[in-house]
């Protein structure tokens, strides 16, 4: 009993010492941190603008916000080696914009971005591809799925392209439908009207197969390579509530268009993209703990480049 008693004592002897332990360190024996430029930009010669995202990270051991962290009063520079153009901020999209006639983004050149506040200083280079893929083949089909949201109809797409010989490559297949629908409106008076709007549909790509949207050409140069199966949920009934309880109607959907298009991506493009991708299995016990990748010098995030191949089909 005694053994007993001693070992009780012991066991709540290591409780407080472990809860001291850790409400007695002061904030200034812990590690200082302070917030960082995080900077996100992705350019190709085929996208009609350069856009940049420039936000703030929020220091390891300060309150997070719900509001975002949104830098506006950033100077944005980027440079082609030649050329040097500060990108004029876009109150609307809260981005860092310009358009192809005012800085082009060429395949093959080398280009630096550039980004400051009053305290911090950031940059980046990136290289964009030569080339842009082959896209082979494509086949477009439809599904029947169940979904909570009225869903029953999904587009069906896979891609095949062919690889670029004689150099290293990383790839990501992407796409998105257009469609035409119908929505109820509904007055004062309890009336109904349809209207016809459209709307953008990407396709989610089923990595289950082991095959994934993001791929590399590792001991493949020169082959044939084949996306998942990417799957766009269409809209399919209407619910509406009225006075006299709930109308169903379908939407009567019009598909006017599937763009396709797989990427030939930087290195940096694929490597941060593919650790969001683990970075959100975090939840996941059984998964290893993901560092976000970043080639940002002096702060965070991605500045990477592609060139791609797209083709629109029109029903």
């Amino acid at each position: 009993m005694r053994s007993l008693h001693y070992i009780l004592l012991l066991m709540l002897t290591g409780l407080v010492a472990c809860e001291t332990l850790v409400t007695d360190i002061p904030l200034s024996d812990l590690p200082s941190t302070t917030s960082k430029l995080v900077v996100n930009s992705y350019i190709s010669p085929q996208s009609a603008k350069t856009i940049v995202v420039v936000t703030e990270s929020i220091p390891l051991y300060g309150e997070s916000t719900s509001g975002d962290k949104v830098v506006t009063n950033a100077v944005v520079k980027i440079s082609d080696g030649t050329k040097q153009v500060i990108m004029p901020y876009d109150t609307a999209g809260k981005v860092y914009s310009l358009t192809q006639a005012q800085f082009p983004i060429l395949a093959s050149k080398t280009y630096t971005l550039m980004v400051s506040d009053a305290s911090r200083s950031v940059s980046a280079t990136c290289t964009v591809p030569a080339r842009g893929p082959v896209i082979q083949s494509y086949v477009i089909d439809t599904a029947f799925v169940r979904d909570f949201n009225g869903r029953d109809t999904a587009l069906t797409l896979k891609l095949v392209w062919l690889d670029l010989a004689s150099e290293k490559n990383f790839y990501r297949a992407r796409g998105y439908t257009e469609v035409e629908y119908s929505v109820l409106q509904t007055n004062s008076n309890q009336e109904r009207s349809e209207k016809r709007v459209k709307g953008r549909f990407n396709f989610d790509w089923d990595e289950n197969t082991g095959r994934s949207d993001f791929q590399n050409d590792e001991n493949l140069d020169g082959t044939v390579s084949t996306s998942p199966l990417g799957r766009a949920y269409l809209p399919s009934t209407i619910l509406s509530y009225t006075s006299s309880g709930p109308v169903f109607a379908k939407q009567k959907i019009k598909i006017l268009s599937v763009n396709m298009e797989v990427l030939n991506t930087d290195q940096a493009y694929y490597d941060y993209h593919r650790s969001l991708s683990l970075n959100r299995n975090a939840n996941n016990p059984f998964a290893e703990p993901a560092l976000v990748f970043s080639n940002v010098t002096g702060g965070l995030g991605c500045f990477a480049a592609y060139n791609s191949r797209q083709i629109i089909y029109r029903p």
